[in-house]
């Protein structure tokens, strides 16, 4: 809906960023969240699935503890690599094209996966998988933040983040309506890992009508006067100027990115903070049906699944929905801040008490407290942060970098959690999340604080390169809102 103080006000020129900057927060922001979210929501069911599969595999195929890690973390090691290539070609070749190229991997990935006839073959197919599934992470957040206005940023690439806890769920539901259906527990994980691929066919549909980042094609490109015209055509006149001036190109290299120690230090806090949490969110989610087998030894697979359920609906989603209610109110740092010190009192805590991980109820309220504020705190704002702090031109470079150094915390955890609690016990697992959890709080703050500011404010990126004041303004048709058959208004 828009604001009625902004609807209707005259805006004299301004750079297409200006105009994106101070929209008022209308639908077509929230068509940008639902065409973002319907990948992310695929990446989190087929990344969070892989558990009951490999529960159910192991089994079948009697693997050994190293070949589980293996299918349950060949995606998230390829989600490293898919991250950081298709977060640089994204920069490169634009956000829209990436986007879809990724999807597409995801299909194959998915539907190779179901087809399985061995070990080697599933940890293959989920490699590929990861690859489109890693690739996603920074296009998804930034298409979404170069959309977003300054005010409400935060909600938008949070509500896209959230798209995960819908994955959380259906992944766990699907799983228990097939095996209370009767069916086999092969056709139950072929079936299971199939599915991915039906969201990410619509996701092909919905990313292929979704026009390049304005922000991206001004910025980068030197395309002003097609960004102005993107920007109104899929506003649909929500974003509208009398006249849009030139932005300049705002282009830095690779090697110069890289060189500067400002640029190191957000690379540092990004990626440092994510990969300490993934390492201990991952580790402990992917791990969950055996930590609870170490809590209740006796409980079936059925009942572990049901408890985990009652983990994502009970403590999880209300996080996903508080963040992003509340993410721009708090602040995207002091939020992550927050999240990563609870976080880490409750690994502490339950690594401490002994009665704690020897009864059931007590377990699940403590390790649930800390699920809401995985949610409500470094779960949705590693994801977001990274789509805020860097330059236009190295934006999804620089997210790309810091979602795939995540992932590695994620393929070590799944790694780690295993060994660690085989040799030093579930308490001793937990004190190391712990841990965690608390240089991850550390580390957070040599980020800046984003919220409510603009991209260009917060990444610095109009410092050394001042757009001169006599730039020319476009022309005003470029601009000009829409009838209501979709054609562009005539002009006085």
């Amino acid at each position: 809906m828009i604001d009625p103080e902004l609807a209707g006000r005259a805006v004299g020129p301004a750079t297409v960023s200006d105009l994106l900057n101070e929209a008022p927060r209308s639908r077509f922001h929230h068509r940008a969240v639902i065409i973002s979210g319907a990948g992310f929501f695929t990446d989190a069911y087929d990344l969070f699935v892989i558990s009951t599969v490999a529960a159910l595999v192991t089994k079948q195929w009697n693997l050994s503890t190293t070949q589980t890690s293996w299918v349950t973390g060949s995606a998230i090691l390829a989600a490293f690599v898919g991250a950081v290539v298709f977060g640089r070609l994204a920069d490169i070749l634009g956000r829209k094209r990436v986007y879809v190229v990724v999807a597409l991997i995801m299909i194959v990935g998915a539907l190779a996966s179901a087809a399985a006839t061995g070990f080697v073959w599933l940890v293959v197919a989920r490699f590929v998988l990861g690859l489109g599934i890693g690739g996603d992470y920074p296009v998804s957040a930034v298409l979404m933040s170069e959309y977003s206005n300054r005010a409400d940023r935060g909600r938008f690439v949070g509500l896209v983040f959230s798209m995960q806890a819908l994955g959380l769920i259906v992944g766990p539901l699907v799983a228990l309506v097939l095996l209370t259906s009767g069916v086999g527990h092969d056709a139950t994980w072929r079936l299971l890992l199939a599915f991915g691929a039906v969201p990410a066919a619509a996701v092909i549909y919905l990313r292929a009508r979704m026009p390049e980042s304005p922000r991206f094609r001004a910025r980068v490109r030197g395309e002003s006067a097609e960004a102005a015209a993107d920007a109104a055509a899929f506003s649909e006149g929500a974003v509208v100027a009398v006249g849009t001036t030139l932005e300049g190109t705002r282009r830095i290299s690779l090697r110069q990115f890289l060189s500067q120690g400002r640029m190191l230090i957000l690379l540092a806090g990004t990626a440092g903070t994510w990969f300490l949490f993934d390492y201990a969110y991952y580790g402990n989610t992917l791990s969950l049906p055996a930590i609870l087998k170490d809590v209740s030894p006796g409980a079936t697979l059925v009942t572990k699944l049901l408890w985990t359920l009652g983990i994502f609906v009970v403590f999880a989603l209300p996080g996903y929905a508080l963040a992003v209610t509340w993410m721009d109110r708090i602040g995207h740092r002091r939020l992550q801040h927050l999240g990563f010190a609870v976080i880490a009192v409750a690994f502490l805590v339950l690594g401490a008490v002994p009665a704690l991980t020897t009864m059931v109820a007590p377990f699940l309220a403590v390790f649930g407290l800390s699920y809401f504020f995985i949610e409500f705190g470094p779960n949705t704002t590693t994801f977001v942060l990274p789509s805020e702090v860097f330059p236009v031109s190295m934006r999804t470079t620089g997210h790309g970098i810091a979602a795939g150094i995540g992932k590695l915390g994620a393929f070590a955890g799944v790694f780690l959690v295993p060994q660690l609690e085989l040799h030093i016990g579930l308490r001793g697992m937990l004190v190391v999340a712990g841990c965690a959890a608390a240089a991850g709080f550390a580390l957070t703050s040599v980020l800046p604080e984003p919220a409510r500011r603009t991209l260009e404010a917060v990444s610095g990126e109009d410092e050394d390169q001042p757009v001169p004041a006599s730039s020319p303004a476009l022309p005003k048709e470029v601009a000009r809102p829409l009838t209501p058959t979709g054609e562009l208004a005539s002009g006085t």
